[in-house]
């Protein structure tokens, strides 16, 4: 578990393709390693990978096939810029919102405005997990937690300070960047609380206001 609030950035050094799937080495001169023990889980860009090898200025991990598909790792080359989050202690300061480190889809920067200090990104994202992208909720983006200031269609928007662009990647995106998505843990596990239906091959939500009404979430 995680709260989305970067504790380093850093760079993959290795990507390299194992028996069907990929292995990979970060490095962070920024990231303190010493309290990190072998199967520690670390955020990545917002994958939650396990440490399967430490160094003093980084890791290797495992990145899985369902990961690969779900999240712009398949993109990914040497070089490419990473956030890092290593996970919640029962001490920790929840500075965030509950991040699982399992990304949930892609999403895209199609728009960006500067607004004073601060610089606003709208985003489009998959439909299917518009419905769990509300007004003032939270996402992670890129394992950054973020507040949506807006939406609009297919679109929401994030207004960045810029403390948080300097210290995480949101520095170099630009219109295009592509980004990985995490939507709120609460919006995914109330409507599989709420749901009528167990057909989970269907993959459509039954999740409407007036169900909300129902079970007493809304008035």
């Amino acid at each position: 578990m995680f709260t989305g609030i970067i504790e380093a950035t850093g760079y993959l050094t290795e990507l390299v393709n194992k028996q069907g799937d990929l292995a990979v080495r970060v490095k962070s001169a920024n990231l303190a390693m010493q309290d990190v023990q072998l199967g520690d889980s670390i955020a990545t860009n917002g994958v939650c990978l396990t440490v399967v090898e430490k160094f003093s200025d980084g890791f290797r991990a495992d990145v899985s096939n369902e990961t690969i598909t779900l999240t712009r790792f398949a993109d990914y080359q040497i070089g490419q810029k990473v956030n890092l989050e290593k996970a919640l202690q029962p001490m920790s300061r929840l500075g965030g919102h509950l991040v699982s480190g399992h990304v949930d889809g892609i999403a895209e920067i199609v728009a960006v405005n500067q607004n004073a200090r601060a610089t606003e990104y709208w985003l489009k994202a998959p439909h299917t997990l518009l419905k769990y992208i509300p007004y003032k909720g939270s996402v992670a983006i890129d394992g950054i937690s973020l507040t949506v200031n807006g939406l609009e269609g297919d679109r929401f928007k994030l207004t960045i300070v810029p403390h948080t662009a300097q210290e995480t990647t949101i520095v170099d995106f630009k219109i295009g960047t592509k980004v990985n998505l995490e939507v709120d843990q609460i919006a995914r596990y109330l409507e599989r609380l709420i749901t009528k239906s167990d057909d989970h091959a269907k993959h459509e939500s039954t999740l409407t206001t007036s169900l909300l009404a129902q079970a007493g979430f809304m008035r």
